[in-house]
């Protein structure tokens, strides 16, 4: 007789921490569609939560979700938590969580962005928030949605960035926290459509920041805002 498979949990169990991160994860999503960034389900959220990744599913309205439709995998990519289906770009997701020390990724198709990853191989440095990505933002190779050659490629342009772009496709940005991830992901949307907007200007080619104007304005962001 066949033993059956053990069922997975359908909820976040008795742990705050799931539930918070899950909750937030909701949040985060909700406000990329809420900020333009996303139309409809595309793009997607994930947070780490010590071993477990809670990532948006597959092909669900953001508006929808709630704490019974939570989906957690392992690093391996086990589901561990849910039934519905994750995201189909939980490749990428779990590149970076094995590949850094990132608690958050965010996933989307800004318009911006993704029309500037279809012109360059990195993008321009039309500001210096270019430094809050650790670097001017490389643009990955192209590659079909939710494979392991896209998370590869993904891999290669975030090396010592936080941010990068996705030829034809999006961006992909990490970090410590779900309120980090998103804004970043606001401003490599923004300096993106600031240089596609100077660019576009008949007769004038908008002026970039030196690597050395570039350092110095990392150097003064890294003591940025209140004293902790």
């Amino acid at each position: 007789m066949t033993k059956p498979e053990t069922a997975r949990p359908n909820g976040l169990g008795e742990r705050p921490d799931l539930r918070e991160g899950w909750e937030r994860v909701v949040e985060t999503a909700r406000r990329t569609v809420a900020d333009g960034l996303v139309v409809g389900t595309s793009g997607n959220v994930s947070a780490r939560v010590g071993d477990i990744v809670l990532v948006t599913p597959s092909g669900v309205p953001y508006d929808r979700l709630g704490p019974g439709d939570a989906v957690g995998v392992d690093l391996d990519g086990r589901q561990v938590i849910g039934e519905l289906a994750p995201t189909s770009e939980l490749p990428m997701h779990l590149a970076i969580y094995r590949d850094t020390d990132a608690a958050a990724v965010v996933h989307t198709h800004a318009v911006h962005a993704t029309a500037v990853s279809t012109l360059v191989d990195e993008v321009p440095a039309i500001h210096y928030m270019t430094c809050a990505l650790g670097g001017p933002v490389r643009v990955a190779g192209y590659a079909l949605y939710g494979t392991d050659e896209l998370a590869q490629n993904m891999l290669d342009a975030l090396r010592d960035r936080t941010g990068c772009l996705l030829r034809n496709h999006g961006t992909v940005v990490h970090g410590a926290t779900l309120d980090q991830a998103y804004d970043r992901t606001a401003q490599l949307e923004w300096m993106c459509r600031v240089w596609l907007t100077a660019a576009a200007v008949p007769g004038y080619t908008p002026a970039l920041l030196s690597p050395e104007e570039l350092r110095r304005a990392a150097d003064k962001l890294s003591g940025y805002g209140q004293p902790r």
